[in-house]
């Protein structure tokens, strides 16, 4: 189980360095976040199911549905600024 959870982190860390030391396209930062944001979710459920603690579960749970929601609200954001 520690080498799975050893392999999320690596895993996290790829959209890190896309993230800061790519692209400078805002697309780009945004679409890695939400993918970092995603992956430290799916951790914390996989942690939780370890752990059998519901309560990391939920916080897992309301980070993955309602996290991203906040990337698609600034996505939309910018597309209007940029068009106007």
């Amino acid at each position: 189980m520690n080498l799975l959870l050893i392999a999320m982190i690596i895993a996290l860390l790829i959209p890190l360095y896309e993230a800061c030391w790519q692209e400078n396209d805002v697309w780009q930062k945004m679409l890695a976040l939400a993918s970092i944001a995603t992956k430290c979710s799916m951790m914390i459920l996989f942690i939780s199911v370890i752990r059998d603690d519901w309560m990391i579960g939920v916080a897992g749970v309301i980070i993955l549905s309602v996290g991203n929601a906040g990337f698609m609200l600034l996505a939309q954001l910018l597309k209007r600024i940029k068009y106007q």
